[in-house]
């Protein structure tokens, strides 16, 4: 597959496995089996956010519509901005009638996610004894319902959301914060109700953790606020460095005792029930299968890798490499949440781009391996614009001969958009209206 053409019989493959990882986790699939009858004596109250919300809210609708209960049911999810837009350009003869879509910022919170939370918690204390609040939870409910604690404003979340971020903090970090100063998630969701509640949720984690995915805001949460302030200890000097300071509120907020979140004990948790419908596991796995139809083997990482993209990447391009080495004809899969630290606060990319050009760079000049890395939300960079790239594919050309130089320089500078633009290999799909978080796959065929 040279760098400049994704349409060789290696790219359609790698494409493949990404669309059957893809689709394993869209909505269309994995939700109507999950979805509730209606309370004989109540009604089912939606409310819903993440990358996936606008997609939920569409299947929720046609499935109660078609079963001729949809006058039971209302409410409504939170979408990334663009998403159902992209969704309606999609199937322009589906509409939100009664479940309706309201669109937000991500990864960055703004006012109209403000306004989603405290939209989505009033909605969900109308609820009464008799009805059920049916939570759609994907990857992405964080940020797009803020919320911020008492005394914090949108713009000093924000400077801290983007500092952890920029400092290279990972999923659980994320959250562990972003819990303690929130007054929906960590389980501040489920205090807002005493009604029966149900939250079916898409698992953007490794290990599919409910307390971390979207924050927990049904579930109760084991970390406390001293690990929130240690978070910020360790991840602090790395902010300061990129001139990303933490907001003084926040260190008020998080030795306050009055925003511990809801643990365990607490019985409001006893009447709600918490099921995860599509995993990053169940991705992998139907990209397996999907792989082995072309007489691969499978070399299954698991869902659970992470550390720095671009050493990641080192550690399997050896792999890849010994494997051509033996002879081997495999297909290496893995999952899970790569870091990247910022060097330049200027470089344009991702996690899976910058995954992809460490690759390439070791693997330049031998024949015989190919990549995809790439976000399952269609979307890989820390803006959350539509219109990025998904991720790249590399070979043994992208990186050799005289683009080597050209792109050891971008893996240094955190540009690998830069790099793939002019090299070619990016991966252009808009949002997919799923997130089990990044996928990668190299094959290796000697």
């Amino acid at each position: 597959m040279s760098a400049k053409n994704n349409h060789t019989e290696c790219g359609a493959r790698l494409l493949s496995l990404f669309d059957a990882a893809v689709a394993a986790a869209h909505p269309n699939v994995c939700l109507p089996a999950h979805l509730p009858a209606p309370p004989p004596n109540g009604r089912i109250i939606i409310a819903g956010a993440g990358k996936a919300a606008a997609a939920m809210a569409a299947v929720a609708e046609q499935h109660y519509h078609a079963r001729g209960v949809l006058d039971r049911v209302s409410g409504f999810t939170t979408a990334p901005h663009g998403t159902a837009e992209a969704l309606l350009r999609e199937h322009p003869h589906e509409h939100q009638r009664v479940i309706g879509v309201v669109s937000a910022r991500h990864p960055a919170p703004d006012a109209s996610g403000v306004k989603a939370a405290e939209r989505t918690l009033a909605l969900v204390r109308t609820a009464q004894a008799d009805d059920l609040v049916l939570v759609l939870l994907s990857g992405g409910a964080s940020a797009l319902w803020p919320a911020p604690a008492a005394g914090l404003s949108l713009e000093a979340k924000t400077a801290l959301t983007r500092g952890l971020l920029k400092s290279g903090a990972d999923i659980y970090e994320m959250n562990t914060v972003r819990r303690h100063v929130s007054r929906i998630k960590g389980g501040r969701l489920r205090k807002a109700t005493s009604a029966r509640m149900l939250t079916l949720a898409i698992s953007d984690v490794p290990g599919d953790d409910p307390a971390t995915i979207g924050s927990g805001p049904t579930v109760p949460d084991a970390t406390t606020l001293a690990e929130a302030r240690a978070v910020l200890t360790r991840r602090g000097p790395r902010m300061r460095t990129l001139g990303l300071e933490i907001p003084a509120v926040v260190d008020a907020i998080l030795s306050d005792a009055a925003n511990e979140t809801p643990k365990p004990d607490d019985p409001a948790f006893a009447t709600a029930e918490y099921r995860i419908i599509a995993t990053p596991a169940g991705s992998l796995a139907a990209a397996a299968r999907e792989v082995r139809r072309y007489g691969y083997d499978v070399i299954d990482l698991g869902d659970s890798v992470t550390g720095e993209a671009s050493a990641v990447a080192q550690a399997h391009a050896r792999l890849a490499l010994e494997a051509r080495a033996a002879g081997r004809k495999v297909a290496i899969l893995s999952g899970g949440e790569l870091e990247v630290t910022v060097r330049n606060p200027k470089g344009r990319g991702g996690r899976s781009q910058e995954y992809a050009l460490a690759l390439a760079v070791a693997i330049a000049g031998t024949p015989g391996i190919a990549s995809l890395a790439a976000d399952t939300d269609g979307i890989d960079g820390g803006e959350g614009r539509v219109s990025d790239p998904a991720g790249a594919m590399v070979d043994w050309q992208t990186a050799g001969g005289p683009r080597h130089a050209d792109a050891q320089k971008c893996l240094d500078n955190n540009d690998a958009t830069t790099f793939f633009e002019a090299a070619g290999g990016l991966i252009v799909r808009g949002p997919t209206h799923t997130n089990v978080n990044d996928f990668r796959a190299i094959l290796v065929d000697p």
